[in-house]
């Protein structure tokens, strides 16, 4: 199997980069092809992401030869989030039903990933995160109403917002995975603004239930070097431990954010105020 290759960019590099560099380097907009597996291996903390869609046919997360190991997990730890119809992850023979905004943590040493949907009208959108471990924690299947919810935000700055946290330093047992969905309330359009930095960890965002008339903008860049990068559903964006990460659309939306690297502290941040950024 295929797995893209992307290199980390340095704040440097950044500030030279036009629209299509910034695209080619940052986004992921490949993900959730009918029938297929895709992966992307980026440099930034050795992160992988992926989607998964079966059809006919069950899909196996199989070993690119990049990893140099015997299965795919043999030295990682997976988060696997279903953002479509009901589906079916077997790990090892024990099979995982996920619905909607279900998480399913699968630890290290897992041998066999496999992928089903239950109606191949209205297919499972299987979404993957992973990031090496030095620990094995055991595969745990967390539903959405088992997450735990954190209200942020007010309707009089567009930002109102319920973040559900699934694998975080009090949640879900994970070596460096940390995990989250958020939810925009209908008429609030902001995400993680004031800004800040992750100085020892890197981010990805996969932006979700973005209608077709709908576009968002996702701001990245070091805070006095900031850009932006336009997003469609279902697409995501790699963020640098180096760089701001933060979003505005024309409506509500969803999006999935996951974190790797030296330690699992949510609130271990660099805030940026408003009037730092340029």
């Amino acid at each position: 199997m295929q797995m893209e290759i992307r290199y980390a960019a340095d704040p440097v590099r950044f500030a030279r980069m036009n629209t299509a560099e910034m695209r080619e380097n940052f986004l992921l907009d490949n993900l959730f092809e009918p029938g297929k597996l895709s992966l992307t291996y980026s440099s930034i903390d050795r992160l992988i992401v992926g989607s998964a869609v079966p059809l006919e046919e069950k899909i196996i997360l199989g070993t690119p030869p990049e990893l140099i190991c015997e299965y795919f997990a043999q030295r990682r730890e997976v988060g696997i989030v279903n953002i479509g119809a009901s589906g079916i992850v077997t790990v090892d023979g024990r099979d995982y039903a996920l619905q909607m905004k279900d998480v399913l943590y699968v630890g290290r040493g897992s041998r066999e990933i496999v992928f089903a949907s239950r109606n191949l009208a209205e297919p499972a959108l299987f979404y993957i995160t992973s990031f090496p471990a030095h620990a094995a924690y055991p595969t745990t299947l967390l539903p959405q109403k088992d997450a735990v919810i954190l209200d942020y935000g007010s309707q009089e700055q567009a930002n109102k917002r319920a973040i559900h946290c699934y694998f975080t330093e009090k949640g879900l047992k994970s070596c460096q995975l940390c995990l989250g969905i958020t939810d925009l309330a209908p008429g609030s359009v902001w995400n993680t603004m004031p800004a800040h930095l992750h100085p020892t960890r890197s981010e990805v965002y996969l932006y979700f239930n973005i209608t077709p008339d709908t576009v968002l903008f996702h701001f990245m860049g070091p805070p006095d070097e900031t850009r932006s990068l336009t997003v469609r559903n279902n697409q995501a964006v790699l963020c640098p431990s180096w760089s701001i990460h933060s979003g505005v659309a024309t409506k509500n939306y969803s999006f999935i954010w996951s974190m790797g690297g030296e330690n699992k502290d949510t609130l271990n941040i660099r805030t940026v105020a408003p009037e730092e950024l340029q």
